[in-house]
């Protein structure tokens, strides 16, 4: 296993008068994938914008499987897996999303140049400094994006948190999604990442206690805004005050759960 350097330096964020990072919370109640990714599309429009500040959606979502460009027919479930499988515009292959996991959308926008590679690393930073908080030692794999626990003799390496990202007009969207407390037969329907000589795990399964998104959350959170370098950040509780109201129903803000 070939783990990175320890830490990743915060990354420079002066970007005009952007210096906090807003962290949109939609609590216990699961979103369906469908409606999380429309809205990650209206933040990002407001973000090219200029409208809206850098944001981060945090939230779980109602079991589903999402295909990445990459994602080979051999890869996906043969059979009905028990949720709905969607293609998406993200890089990388087929994952699971579902509830015990805490999913993270950063809609931010990148410094010119581009560094895509460094945007990732800060992802994978964020999460390998959560983990470590409770107990549980992770590091990089060579090749593979993600937090991974490393594997020993009788098992292989398992990957604990996943990263699917897209840049579109500099601007983010899709994320991370880190293992809590999530039910891992979800992954027996796939081949996970495209990655079959490698496990999947969650913190719960690494430590032999219930780690719940609730405990979590609010640790990747101080994590996440670290590593990416803002001085300050922030909570919304109203999805409109990032994403405005739905065209379809205007003057009717979608409120977070």
């Amino acid at each position: 296993m070939a783990r990175g350097p320890a830490r990743v330096p915060p990354a420079e964020r002066k970007l005009g008068k952007v210096s906090e990072l807003v962290y949109l919370e939609f609590g216990a109640a699961p979103v369906e994938y469908r409606e999380g990714w429309d809205l990650q599309r209206r933040v990002h429009a407001r973000r090219v914008a200029d409208e809206v500040p850098d944001s981060c959606l945090l939230l779980e979502h109602e079991p589903v499987y999402t295909a990445g460009k990459r994602t080979a027919v051999s890869d996906r479930p043969f059979a009905d897996p028990g949720a709905p499988v969607v293609d998406v515009d993200r890089g990388g292959k087929i994952t699971w999303h579902g509830p015990g996991q805490l999913t993270g959308y950063p809609v931010i926008k990148l410094r010119e140049p581009l560094d895509v590679v460094a945007y990732v690393r800060a992802l994978e930073e964020a999460m390998i400094r959560t983990c470590a908080e409770f107990g549980v030692s992770t590091g990089r794999v060579a090749g593979r994006s993600g937090a991974w626990v490393p594997g020993d003799g009788n098992r292989p390496d398992r990957k604990v948190g996943a990263i699917g990202a897209r840049v579109a007009r500099g601007v983010t969207m899709h994320g991370f999604a880190l293992n809590a407390n999530c039910d891992l037969s979800w992954y027996d329907r796939i081949v996970p990442c495209g990655i079959r000589d490698a496990g999947t795990t969650t913190l719960s399964a690494e430590t032999g206690r219930d780690i719940t998104v609730a405990e979590v959350t609010p640790v990747i959170k101080r994590h996440l805004a670290d590593v990416l370098g803002y001085r300050t950040w922030r909570h919304v509780y109203d999805a409109a005050v990032l994403a405005g109201p739905r065209l379809e129903a205007a003057g009717a803000p979608l409120a977070a759960r």
